[in-house]
């Protein structure tokens, strides 16, 4: 059921994709086909970026505890 949720959400395009990279997309993937290997690279890029984009966020908070902080509250 997800997956037909997933293909009525697809919008269908053409774009050109040199051969050698979609070859190592496929390869990297370890999809079944092509059109699998596109959806699964693009999902990946889509999570790192959003990674990235937290990642931004993190560290600029002066109020995260200390190590000794932290081990303190474990005794």
């Amino acid at each position: 059921m997800a997956r037909n949720q997933a293909q009525s959400n697809a919008v269908k395009t053409t774009v050109e994709i040199p051969e050698r990279e979609l070859r190592d997309a496929v390869r990297f993937t370890k999809a079944k086909t092509r059109r699998e290997a596109v959806r699964v690279a693009l999902a990946d890029f889509n999570r790192r970026n959003r990674v990235a984009e937290l990642v931004k966020h993190s560290g600029t908070s002066d109020t995260f505890a200390t190590n000794e902080e932290i081990e303190g509250l474990a005794l």
